[in-house]
């Protein structure tokens, strides 16, 4: 993990790099024409393409009648998973519905001036495509996070497009969470060719009005591409945090929490701190908690490459690079750290204190983890802030 002394260097440089680093579309120009080509084969030749992609791409071999998750599937998910997995779903569920329903946009009365009465209409969308990605780890809270808000909104139709394994399965934890989570239909379609078939339709798959979801530089692309045909959510990049901390903070948690972003591979994983001793400490930390992981070394190469510590002169250069990197996730463990979020003006999701890591808003307490990335939190005026006390538990 490189470690870089703002006092050594030229850091205006070095955060413009790291703001490059953080950009979704950064050095993928090349890839564009690939998914253009994608996108006009399934508006041409629909279930035929599909079939095509997913032989090439996730090595299935799948006809436009297995296209589509049958129940008998989903039931045999519930068998292949342990009752305690199903609840703590359900209860994820439970958290975020109830965290949906308070933010709700809802309806105001009218204005009335001058004889003239205004009104305003807050109307669900008829329909929805989550895409959900496979790769090196399966995330059935994706599903959870992208579908309970639409259901909260009223939204009429959800459909869910996630990649194949190569047998043509998807993984029995993302069937039960789309199941538990109330989604309408499931297709075994992946990549840059999901998206497609969600923003025309095809013969077998409905086209759907806005697509929502997390994805690959090829799916965030077609993203791209097909917005105007169909809404799209933002375009998201690598998963990043960026932790600000003063010598009070917990080294091993420090460290257990830049290596869980590092483990998304790629995870941007970057501390921000005054302090010498932390910096020594959490180094220390990384190497002994790093061997203890099953994908260590993915996540150390990860680490390698995208991880990096700033050392600065004090708090307040701290609180300046947060604010102009403005991170997916921002965590705040310091004395105390209500002093300091009250200087932060951008960032997706905001975590207080030691006892608050990223895994909380990912998993379970309530927020979408559906965030900002890239620098992106400058554009959106909106922050989710998390503070859990030692003491307390979560409900």
């Amino acid at each position: 993990m490189q470690v870089l002394r703002t006092w050594e260097c030229n850091i205006d440089k070095e955060i413009k790099k790291l703001k490059r680093r953080l950009s979704v579309l950064d050095g993928f120009s090349n890839q564009r024409d690939a998914v253009l080509k994608i996108i006009r084969d399934i508006q041409k030749r629909g279930d035929k393409a599909i079939v095509s992609y997913s032989k090439r791409f996730d090595k299935a071999s799948l006809l436009p009648d297995e296209f589509q998750v049958k129940d008998e599937e989903i039931a045999e998910a519930y068998k292949k998973i342990s009752l305690p997995f199903v609840r703590s779903i359900q209860r994820a569920i439970t958290n975020i519905w109830t965290y949906q329903e308070h933010i709700r946009i809802r309806n105001i009365s009218p204005l009335k001036t001058h004889g003239v009465v205004l009104d305003t209409v807050y109307s669900p969308l008829e329909s929805v495509g989550v895409y959900v990605p496979g790769g090196a780890a399966s995330y059935p809270s994706t599903v959870l996070m992208n579908t309970i808000p639409a259901r909260v909104a009223g939204v009429g139709k959800i459909i869910m497009t996630t990649p194949p394994a190569k047998d043509g399965t998807i993984p029995p934890e993302r069937l039960v969470a789309a199941k538990e989570s109330g989604v309408n239909e499931i297709y075994k379609i992946g990549g840059a060719q999901a998206i497609a078939a969600l923003a025309f339709g095809t013969e077998t798959v409905p086209k759907v009005d806005k697509i929502v979801g997390p994805g690959n530089i090829f799916v965030t692309l077609a993203k791209r591409e097909i917005f105007g045909y169909a809404g799209i959510d933002m375009l998201a990049g690598p998963s990043e945090v960026v932790i600000v901390a003063d010598d009070h903070a917990n080294p091993s948690f420090v460290a257990s929490d830049l290596l869980s972003q590092a483990e998304h591979t790629p995870g941007i994983a970057i501390l921000v701190t005054f302090s010498e001793l932390l910096t020594e400490q959490v180094m220390a930390e990384l190497k002994l908690q790093i061997t203890k992981l099953k994908r260590r070394t993915d996540t150390k190469k990860c680490l390698d490459k995208f991880g990096i510590i700033l050392l600065t002169k004090n708090i307040d250069e701290c609180i300046d690079i947060a604010n102009t990197l403005a991170p997916e996730h921002l965590q705040i463990m310091t004395q105390n750290p209500r002093n300091v979020l009250s200087h932060i003006k951008h960032a997706g999701a905001i975590f207080l204190g030691s006892y608050t890591p990223v895994a909380l808003g990912d998993y379970i307490a309530g927020p979408s983890h559906v965030l900002p990335t890239g620098s992106d939190a400058h554009t959106r005026s909106i922050q989710i802030r998390l503070n859990k006390e030692k003491s307390k538990s979560l409900k």
